[in-house]
Order: C-alpha cells, then sequence, then structure tokens
C-alpha cells in the first residue's frame, strides 16, 4: 500500500499527528516570522510536516504528485504492517517494496521542550505508541542533527533497574547503573537509555517525565527528532500526566490546503468542545494502547452500504475491529467493507471510467462530484465531505477516492480510520470515561 496522509476523519498525508516522510537528511531551514506564534495554555501547535511552517520540511525531489502518491502508499503499508503486529501482539516482519526504500515517519509533529534549561525537540505525536523516546547526544543511526543533550539538563536522571517503568517498556536490560530498552517503530530499531527529565508542552511543565534517550538507530522509519507517544499505556503522556490533564487530550488536524498547514492539540479536559458527539472505546487486554471503537456501519451518501457484520466486528483476541490512528494517512477497510464502499461509490459516478493508481484502484481522469461517506459508529455518526475522501492531482486531472482494502500480506482484520479522513475535525480522546468524541472544525 501507499503512504498517504494522517488521519482524522479526513487528512492527507499523517496524526497528529501522525504519515508524510521526514528524510534522514531533514535540516533547519528558515521559518516565516508568522509561523513563530508561541504554544499557549495547554495547547500545542500541530504541524504538518510539509507545511511553511515546519523547519524540517523533507525535501519533495522533484517528484510528480503520482509518484509522491505511490511514495505515501508504500509507507502506509509498512504502518499497517506495524499496526497489525501490535493489534495481534505478535511480532512482524516488514515487507521491502522492490527497488523503492519505504521511510513511515510520522507526519504530525509539536514542539516539547526537554530539560532544564530546555532544548526544543520537534517530537512527532503518534495515538498508537506509548513510550516518548529523543535522539540524545553520540546516538549512533540518528538522522537529525538537532539531538537532546542530557549533559546540558540539571534535571535529567537515569532510570535505575529496580525503578517500576524500567519492566514497562520493551525488551529491558540492566546496565551498571541504569535501564536501557529495545524496540521497534515500523521497519525500524532503537537502543535506548531510560531517563527522566522535565517535558513542557505549551507553558506546562512535568517534571520526572519517563522517556527514551535514544543512543542506537537502525531503519528508515524513525521521526527524526523523537517521538510523543499518545497511547493509553502507562508510559504515554496520557498516563504521566494524569494528575495534569486527567487523562484527556483532543487534535484537530489541519487540511494540506490550509497556509500554514497547522492544528491544534489541547490537553486536559479545560476547552474541550461541549457540543460533541461521543462513541465508545473498547479495550483490547492485548494491545490496551490502541484505541478501538465501534464501527458498525458505513454509508455512501444515504445509502447504508451492505458489509457483512464480520468485517467490522470487535475481537480482542485476533485484533480485529477499528481503530483511531493519527499515524497512518488513508483509511484501509478490511477487504469485504472496502469493497462495498467503493461498488457503490462507483455506481454514484455512473458511467465514468475508472483508472486506477497504485493502491487506489477508483480514480477519474474528468471532474466528479463524490457523494459524502459517513461513518456510523456506536452512538455517533462522522459524515466526510469531498475534502476528506478525495485526492487530486495538482494538475486537476486526476481524481482518486483516498481510501483502499487492507493489504493482504498482513492481519487483514483491522480497519484502520486514518489521518486524512479526521482531518478538519475536533478529535477528543476521553480516556477517563472511555469515549472518543469528533466535531466538525476548520482546524487552521
Amino acid at each position: 500500500m501507499m503512504r498517504t496522509p494522517p488521519f482524522i476523519f479526513s487528512i492527507v498525508p499523517s496524526l497528529i499527528l501522525l504519515s508524510v516522510a521526514f528524510l534522514p537528511s531533514s535540516r533547519a531551514r528558515v521559518v516565516d516570522p508568522r509561523c513563530r506564534v508561541p504554544d499557549r495554555g495547554s495547547t500545542l501547535r500541530v504541524f504538518h510536516v510539509n507545511s511553511p511552517c515546519s523547519p524540517i520540511r523533507p525535501a519533495t525531489g522533484g517528484l510528480s504528485w503520482e509518484e509522491n502518491i505511490l511514495r505515501m502508499q508504500a509507507e502506509d503499508q509498512v504502518r499497517l504492517q506495524f499496526l497489525s503486529s501490535l493489534a495481534t501482539g505478535q511480532k512482524s516482519s516488514v515487507p521491502i517494496a522492490s527497488g523503492r526504500q519505504m521511510i513511515q515517519s510520522p507526519t504530525y509533529i509539536v514542539r516539547v521542550q526537554i530539560g532544564t534549561p530546555g532544548q526544543t525537540m520537534l517530537m512527532a505525536v503518534d495515538t498508537s505508541n506509548d513510550a516518548a523516546w529523543v535522539p540524545c547526544s553520540g546516538c549512533v543511526g540518528c538522522s537529525s542533527s538537532t539531538v537532546f543533550d542530557p549533559t546540558k539538563s540539571t534535571s535529567f536522571k537515569a532510570v535505575g533497574c529496580q525503578a517500576a517503568q524500567c519492566q514497562q517498556v520493551p525488551n529491558p536490560t540492566c546496565g551498571v547503573r541504569s535501564c536501557s530498552f529495545n524496540t521497534s517503530y515500523a521497519g525500524s530499531t532503537i537502543a535506548a537509555s531510560l531517563s527522566r527529565d522535565t517535558f513542557t508542552l505549551a507553558t506546562d511543565p512535568i517534571s520526572g517525565y519517563t522517556f527514551g534517550c535514544v543512543q542506537k538507530a537502525a531503519g528508515t522509519s524513525i521521526p527524526p527528532q523523537g517521538l510523543l507517544g499518545l497511547g493509553r499505556g502507562p508510559l504515554s503522556l496520557v498516563s504521566q500526566s494524569q494528575s495534569l490533564y486527567q487523562s484527556t487530550f483532543s487534535y484537530c488536524l489541519p487540511s494540506s490546503k490550509s497556509l500554514n498547514f497547522s492544528g491544534s492539540l489541547r490537553l486536559g479536559p479545560v476547552g474541550q468542545p461541549v457540543r460533541i458527539k461521543y462513541t465508545p472505546l473498547l479495550k483490547n487486554p492485548r494491545r490496551s494502547s490502541l484505541y478501538y471503537v465501534n464501527l458498525i456501519g458505513i454509508q455512501v451518501g444515504r445509502k447504508v452500504v451492505d458489509i457483512p457484520p464480520a468485517a467490522l466486528a470487535f475481537n480482542s483476541t485476533s485484533g480485529a475491529g477499528t481503530i483511531i490512528d493519527s499515524g497512518t494517512v488513508f483509511s484501509r477497510l478490511v477487504a469485504p467493507a472496502y469493497v462495498a464502499v467503493r461498488d457503490e461509490f462507483r455506481k454514484r459516478m455512473g458511467n465514468a471510467t475508472v483508472t486506477s493508481l497504485g493502491g487506489f484502484d477508483t480514480c477519474y481522469n474528468v471532474p466528479i462530484v463524490a457523494p459524502t461517506i459517513t461513518f456510523v459508529f456506536d452512538g455517533m455518526n462522522v459524515t466526510l465531505p469531498q475534502d476528506n475522501i478525495l485526492i487530486h492531482s495538482t494538475a486537476g486531472s486526476t481524481t482518486c477516492l483516498a481510501m483502499a482494502a487492507a493489504p493482504d500480506n498482513v492481519n487483514s482484520v483491522l480497519n484502520v480510520i486514518a489521518s486524512m479522513q479526521q482531518q478538519n475535525h475536533r478529535v477528543l480522546f476521553d480516556v477517563p470515561n472511555s469515549r472518543v468524541g469528533v466535531a466538525r472544525e476548520a482546524c487552521s
């Protein structure tokens, strides 16, 4: 599959937080002064990695629109392999596409100050991961020239092997004085020492935040300046800041058409939308970090398409069901669900000739007026306008339905609501009340 924009019930290239690639050669650039608006209160600006406000925009290398879409699809496929392994609790091998280097890094980034005094890191946000980690000085294989230097922070501490957190990281090992761990992210691996320091989000300092100080990295899937996990596990931001933010946050992912491509990550219950509809969060004990929801149907226009109930059913043993993920760009549905939606969509297009582009099998080279697509959840409907379901070539000659079937070579029981479909919505995660809400909002 190809890489697509992060999700939110409508996003084009990855959430909060998360899915166009950072290139290993990314480096600081001159940023428009209008982009230097500071984060305020408990709200952080969320930048798309391709935003004019992003200091680490990847170089396009002269790729055409079609080539960029193919690249994003390939990166999404790696992401789906990663998510499927999380859902089933099994280790996975990463597929290698012939003749193509796949880079799987989240699309959305936020500014975080780490240490005392604070060192600014532009960390990717990812709703399907827990632990935070950043490249530290002396890291072997890290791609960013911006690294965190523990020796310049008066509040930095190593986490000892006796600490409870040492048992909460994957593959922990004990050194002379501190706990270390190894983990994988999509197709890459990192080795990090478990550490504590002050994380400052907007104007809120969180002292003693436990994170991984990366000492060694291998692969092309790692966000250059680190990752801030927004999952539900014990080392996530949601858990470590519970006393401050009550395990509540929301984000609004900006449209790729907005001038500055910037949205917001709002932490805590204060200032969250009042008029919003909710659906319950479901729990998978094997993978409690993932945000499972109960998708019970899909409409194309006003027609409820005929989807076998098993294609949408939640099963904690197999990992089947539907998750909301900020790190995938284009939504993926299991084959029976996708085919039903696609066929009804094509039917609405009449006799227009269907073409394909990589993993997108429903494209048109003539102007079309697309119907809305509605995700029907338990207790909540989310209706996506055309901007959330169609991608257009820069020349305007090709338009594709921006969804696809789950790839055959991964666990094909997982539906993923991705960032393009979340775009320009406020998505509210209320963990204490085990619910997620969605409301339409212009994010930029």
